[in-house]
């Protein structure tokens, strides 16, 4: 059996995801726990009784799974990759490349997550200040 690392077209997904699902991911985290800190200030929402705690600590942990499967194919691929320099024949040199740049955005990212998350849940929203 052979593993997705292997194939040409396993490695260019495990190329693009493990470059740009983390940035997705934290995207969609931030919008969404932007509307729900909103949501949560507004009058209308509290009869629904779901905290923003909730959206964001959900949102972080989806966001942290994301962001940790890209890591995965990242690294995958950079062990696949590991005997081709990076200015090497193309698409190899490229996928080399990306990976290696993939895989510090994607600890930055999962950085990004965990802050704002912590931020979200431990300075309310609805504050005057």
């Amino acid at each position: 059996m052979r593993r997705i690392a292997d194939t040409a077209a396993g490695q260019e997904f495990l190329q693009w995801f493990g470059l740009l699902a983390a940035p997705l991911a934290w995207t969609v985290q931030l919008v969404m726990g932007f509307g729900a800190g909103l949501a949560s200030c507004s009058a209308g929402s509290t009869r629904w009784g779901v905290g923003v705690d909730t959206w964001e600590i959900s949102l972080a942990v989806a966001a942290g799974a994301v962001v940790v499967l890209a890591e995965i194919c990242s690294v995958t691929l950079y062990v696949a990759t590991r005997d081709v320099d990076y200015d090497g024949p193309p698409p190899v040199g490229r996928r080399h490349f990306f990976v290696a740049a993939a895989s510090l955005g994607n600890v930055l990212f999962l950085a990004m997550i965990v802050m704002s998350a912590l931020a979200a849940v431990y300075h309310p929203p609805c504050r005057q200040s």
